[in-house]
């Protein structure tokens, strides 16, 4: 009988019983029979094929947010640096499906504004199958789990404590404009909008193969040209097999449209080898015995350089272990460098080892005072822990340094 139920999800939403177990949904339906006063599975389930609203019911029954603020940050990050750096004149348009309770949409709103982005100059739309979820997200009220990692400033400066919970600044709420939309429905993702960003994070693990690739076929379409794709660190896999490139900006798991254009091969001119051919050899009565040539000297291959180009592009996909050892090995080969001890930043940040990473930005700053990445990063940063002077100084550095490189 679970097994029809599975189906019916499937068909629904897109889920994939075996990403939650036939027990979770099994959860579901007998969470459902109970609110219908009904015992016997078969009975429901002619009630949620015929019964207006049982089916987006059980959907609300199987679907459990689990999300915080500025989960993963640095694809926050990635987003208001695009927006500092954009020159359209019309808004920027961001998406975020799905939305679950809000503070994924809420983070990013959050993030542009710390970032000097004015308000007039983006809408965020938030997508997700849940009108429970939405209806808590449109409250905006949150609890203690909402709020995870050691930088919380932001909690100070955007919502008010309250016995019911922490309220956002009514300012940031209506930035984000929620709608319920089943991804998989083309009727309801239709909306004739260009996305400068999509996020859409730790979804399409609930997929099946099939599925993931109709998704993700559906946000590409919604996706501008030049626009960032955000996806969970576990589906990063997923677009490096279809029409994305990593962006390389480290723990974002950011992907830009279009793949990238393999390097140019090298001229493969033949050519032209002279052949002398050997002299006769001397007549002899008797040839002397040839010595036994020495075993040929193979050369060694020198010992690979850390590659810090390959570190970015591991902290892309989530081996921050990976990231700090070749950074390490980066500094004990060849020195110390801005480009090592700045992903060593990230990973601490990440991390929330603050000192750990205030120490590593001090040093990628001293061997580079006009890093402009270091510079953009902690900008955004201090925007967060609320010193707004020191984040638009360090914008402004930022700037400088991007306009002399240029």
């Amino acid at each position: 009988m679970m097994e029809a139920f599975a189906r019916l999800l499937y068909e629904t939403i897109g889920l994939h019983h075996e990403s939650i177990g036939l027990a979770a949904i099994e959860r579901a339906v007998r969470l459902r029979m109970a609110a219908c006063q009904m015992t016997d599975p078969e009975a429901y389930w002619q009630r949620a094929r015929t019964a207006p609203g049982e089916v987006q019911a059980l959907v609300e029954a199987v679907v459990v947010p689990e999300t915080w603020f500025f989960r993963d940050p640095k694809a926050f990050t990635a987003v208001a640096e695009l927006a500092q750096r954009s020159t359209k004149q019309e808004k920027l348009h961001f998406l975020c499906v799905p939305c679950s309770t809000g503070e994924e949409p809420y983070s990013l709103a959050m993030a542009l504004l710390d970032a000097g982005v004015p308000a007039s100059r983006f809408h965020i739309d938030a997508f997700d199958v849940s009108e429970r979820v939405l209806t808590h997200a449109r409250a905006g009220i949150y609890g203690r789990n909402s709020f995870r990692g050691q930088d919380l400033a932001f909690r100070d400066r955007y919502f008010r404590q309250t016995p019911e919970g922490c309220v956002l600044d009514p300012a940031v709420r209506k930035l984000v404009h929620f709608h319920r939309v089943n991804l998989l429905d083309e009727s309801t993702m239709s909306r004739g909008r260009s996305y400068d960003a999509v996020f859409c994070r730790n979804l399409l693990i609930y997929f099946d193969e099939a599925t993931q690739r109709r998704a993700i076929h559906a946000l590409e379409g919604l996706l501008a040209s030049h626009g960032l794709f955000c996806v969970g660190p576990a589906e990063t896999g997923l677009l490096v097999s279809l029409n994305f490139t990593h962006t390389r900006i480290p723990l974002a798991f950011a992907f830009t449209k279009g793949k990238a254009k393999p390097p140019v091969a090298p001229s493969s001119v033949p050519v032209k080898v002279r052949v002398v051919a050997p002299a006769p050899p001397a007549a002899k009565p008797c040839p002397a015995p040839k010595p036994i040539p020495a075993a040929p000297v193979q050369p060694v291959a020198p010992a690979a350089l850390p590659d810090l180009a390959e570190a970015q592009c591991l902290a892309d996909e989530g081996r921050l272990g990976d990231v700090t050892a070749i950074c390490h090995a980066s500094i004990k080969q060849s020195g110390p460098s801005a480009d090592a001890y700045y992903l060593l930043w990230l990973v601490s940040d990440a991390a929330d080892r603050t000192e750990e990473a205030v120490a590593y930005y001090r040093k990628a700053i001293y061997l580079n005072p006009q890093h402009h990445d270091a510079l953009l990063h902690c900008s955004l940063l201090t925007a967060r822990r609320g010193d707004a002077a020191t984040a638009q100084a360090l914008r402004e550095r930022a700037r400088r340094s991007s306009n002399k490189a240029a």
